[in-house]
């Protein structure tokens, strides 16, 4: 019989990944089912970014990398950074990698270990909690309220550091809630950070280039005074519709980046030389089909947070960024579970319950509006009948 290591048990899982299989089971049986549970733009990857993968294919670069990412798509990333944050970055602090996940997990494997807590969002991206209990560390939940617009408190996460605390995990935008985080709540949190000098910030920024109503981006990137403890996350995946290229970056503390350079060679040695040349070509090509995607989320965010609200038993706060409405159901008098249940099986409507995202999204269900106007409209007129 075959004995896992008792550290495999800890891990868990991305729901999303679970309810697509479902979906699609449904779909192959002959049902006919809308998918607003995956989050992934349903817009294909720009055609010049696809022709510079192909370009590379065709000249030849078919072998390894350097480990942390070609210098020169390094290079673009800082240099994009700096005109979208205006902050210096040093291109040996970039480390490019196959997507967004691996950067969550070498920060936790890096920092975590039994004895050590790891402040993380609840509701929030689930892998950061399967990731910090895997590395044996101790979850602390950053609590984020419906009240709030789902934007975290900077007193709340200021009250919750110990002695014990190694990391702290924000995200804004915000998956599963699309909340942002305003720069004032940044601003305390960054002031009070001074009082703990050893603990360090990871940002997930990888929604940056997704806000909404005129609201606006505050990266982590702009205090100098935690940049020797920040690690940064972003990547090409959602706002170049990029997900299936599996790429993405993050800019290192200088004392961290050797560590993690060796950890990217004993995991999976470099990143694809193509994705990398398509990468590059997204950073320094043009920028129009960014806007395009983000103009046509805009209008489908208000849709669906109106139609939302329109239903019994349900309200949705106004979805600052990324592409998520996380619409509060318990008026509905069923629990997320059950709620993403009936959704599918008898409205034909994939979502995911919002306590797949952790113990404080119970009462919610993430709805991703990666998909048409058209097929956000049936799919909550279809719930809108069951409820």
């Amino acid at each position: 019989m075959i004995k896992l290591a008792q550290s495999a048990a800890r891990l868990g899982t991305e729901s999303a990944f679970e309810v697509l299989a479902r979906a699609n089971k449904l779909a192959a049986e002959g049902r006919d089912i809308i998918n607003l549970g995956i989050g992934q733009p349903d817009f294909r990857t720009p055609e010049h970014i696809v022709e510079a993968g192909i370009k590379a294919l065709r000249d030849g670069h078919h072998g390894y990398t350097p480990a942390n990412g070609l210098p020169v798509l390094r290079e673009a990333v800082a240099a994009d950074l700096h005109r979208r944050h205006g902050a210096e970055v040093d291109p040996d602090c970039v480390v490019v990698v196959p997507g967004g996940k691996p950067t969550m997990f070498f920060a936790v494997m890096l920092l975590g270990e039994p004895g050590v807590e790891i402040m993380y969002p609840n509701p929030g991206f689930p892998i950061y909690e399967s990731v910090i209990r895997y590395s044996g560390a101790t979850p602390v939940p950053i609590a984020l309220e419906e009240s709030q617009g789902f934007a975290f408190s900077a007193e709340d996460v200021l009250a919750q550091i110990t002695p014990a605390t190694r990391l702290i995990i924000i995200n804004s935008p915000a998956n599963p809630t699309g909340g942002v985080t305003p720069k004032a709540e940044i601003d305390k949190l960054v002031a009070g950070l001074a009082d703990w000098p050893d603990v360090v910030l990871m940002s997930d920024e990888i929604y940056s280039q997704m806000l909404y109503g005129g609201r606006s981006h505050v990266s982590l990137l702009s205090y100098p005074e935690i940049r020797d403890r920040l690690i940064l996350l972003d990547g090409w995946s959602k706002t170049y519709a990029m997900t299936g290229w599996r790429l993405g970056f993050a800019v290192w503390p200088k004392a961290m980046v050797d560590a993690v350079t060796r950890l990217c060679i004993n995991d999976h040695s470099c990143v694809n030389a193509a994705a990398q040349y398509a990468g590059l070509a997204a950073l320094t090509g043009p920028q129009d089909a960014v806007r395009d995607m983000v103009a046509k989320f805009d209008e489908r965010r208000q849709g669906i947070v109106a139609g939302l609200n329109a239903l019994p038993g349900v309200r949705c706060a106004d979805a600052g960024g990324a592409f998520y409405a996380f619409p509060n159901i318990e008026g509905t008098g069923l629990t997320a579970r059950e709620a993403q249940d009936r959704f599918l099986t008898e409205a034909g409507v994939a979502t995911v319950s919002g306590t797949s995202f952790g113990k404080f999204g119970e009462g919610f269900v993430r709805f991703s509006y990666a998909a048409s106007l058209e097929q956000i409209t049936e799919a909550l007129a279809r719930i809108g009948k069951i409820l």
